[in-house]
């Protein structure tokens, strides 16, 4: 069975909690018309910026392991290649929808943006639930999906990643089967591949890592010592297991995490090695004898200095942002936080480092492992560290500078510098023909 390279093996989570993806791509348009309005820009920029450029959806089918043939339903969408080739991560989820695919590839644009890299956005998924599929049915699916999608990637126009339950063997296949239908490899045409077939040093924790540069970041910003201070992290798979263990390095007590089958909690600090094993064994965090089973609403609201969401989107909305007791929300996840939740806690004074900030340690150390591919020169995983660090503290300075100059919260100030580089863009290029 596939085991998630991404945090979210939170399979359902976003079920019941917030908001649908139904209405994920409404949420973020009106994230993208606040900054907009923020910044007077004009209505031809609106009415681009505010729709994707490709959106394509396909349906294919599969053999089974019996013999049988199901069909799948899959999407490719890419938001807007003004800054260069699209980037972004595919995945494989029971509830995709197009309109979680469109939102994601949006802010994939602004995420891009906002660091500076030269990518516009994209994103992918397939409507399955892979922990009922084989291996090999997993591998017959990725391969059939990318060969439908093929005439719309490329190194040089579009490149995926790995999302919510794919990792480096489903980019491994993806990347196999577009090279054996050009006659040749490519391996830029993906990121998150296994370091021997051209992968980064560095990748597999770069977006928790990104997110706790973020962390430290803000909280040198407010005067929050990390030492002695307590985190809470929703969702333990690679982002949020990497960013629980690297807050605790820098002498945070992590007192609570979760997956999509519950929570612990222990006020005196978790043994994350522990839990970890215990995962490994269970298959999830809950039940873990070290600490208190905690439910994921629950866990939100507990008292400490740091929550992490590195799980689904819709988990802090109106409904419980009264509650939030963090000082600091670090979006390790997408789209967490509800437009209403934001300005509820802005209004209290909670600083939300948005997702597009928070985890764009992936999409950078992405950016850097094509680099790497188009070089063919690697990089070593400290090299990486380092540039990846360089870019999160310059990007939070730069993102904290907006909001004081508008008087905005910090995911308008980074949709505001987002969107100004991407206008720049459109308008430097003009519209062909």
């Amino acid at each position: 069975m596939v085991v998630s390279a991404d945090v979210r093996d939170v399979a359902g989570m976003s079920e019941g909690t917030g908001e649908g993806s139904d209405d994920l791509f409404t949420v973020a348009v009106e994230q993208f018309t606040i900054a907009a309005d923020v910044i007077g820009l004009e209505d031809d920029l609106r009415g681009v910026m505010s729709h994707c450029q490709r959106e394509l959806t396909v349906h294919f089918p599969v053999e089974m392991d019996d013999g049988s043939v199901k069909v799948f339903a899959g999407h490719r969408v890419q938001h807007n290649s003004g800054p260069g080739p699209t980037k972004g991560g595919i995945r494989f989820h029971q509830s995709v929808t197009l309109s979680e695919v469109k939102a994601l590839a949006m802010w994939m644009t602004w995420k891009c943006a906002v660091v500076g890299l030269p990518f516009g956005g994209a994103k992918g998924g397939v409507q399955v639930d892979p922990k009922l599929l084989s291996q090999a049915e997993l591998q017959n699916l990725t391969r059939r999906y990318t060969a439908e999608i093929q005439p719309f990637i490329g190194p040089t126009v579009d490149i995926p990643a790995p999302d919510v339950n794919t990792n480096p063997q489903v980019m491994a296949w993806l990347m196999d089967t577009y090279s054996m239908n050009v006659g040749y490899s490519v391996p830029g045409v993906t990121t998150g591949k296994p370091l021997v077939l051209g992968g980064s040093a560095g990748r597999s924790e770069a977006t928790g890592r990104g997110c706790v540069f973020g962390i430290e970041e803000a909280a040198r910003h407010l005067g929050i010592p990390l030492v002695g201070s307590r985190t809470v992290v929703q969702g333990f798979g690679n982002a949020g297991s990497v960013a629980a263990r690297l807050m605790a390095e820098d002498g945070s007590k992590v007192v609570a995490v979760s997956d999509s089958r519950g929570g612990t909690y222990n006020p005196a600090g978790l043994d994350l090695d522990a839990v970890a094993r215990h995962k490994e064994r269970t298959g999830s965090v809950a039940k873990f004898s070290g600490g208190d089973t905690i439910s994921n609403s629950e866990l939100l609201v507990l008292d400490c200095e740091i929550l992490i969401p590195a799980a689904m989107e819709g988990q802090i909305t109106e409904d419980n942002a009264h509650d939030v007791k963090a000082r600091i929300i670090a979006e390790a996840a997408n789209g967490p936080t509800s437009p209403e939740a934001d300005r509820l806690l802005y209004e209290r004074g909670v600083v939300v480092v948005p997702d597009i900030l928070a985890n764009a340690g992936g999409v950078t150390v992405s950016y850097f492992e094509w680099v790497q591919a188009l070089q063919a020169f690697p990089w070593s995983e400290q090299q990486v560290n380092e540039r990846l660090r360089e870019i999160m503290r310059r990007s939070f300075a730069e993102v904290a500078g907006t909001a004081e100059t508008y008087g905005v919260h910090l995911r308008t100030a980074a949709l505001v510098r987002a969107i100004e580089r991407v206008a720049e863009i459109s308008r430097l290029r003009g519209i062909y023909p």
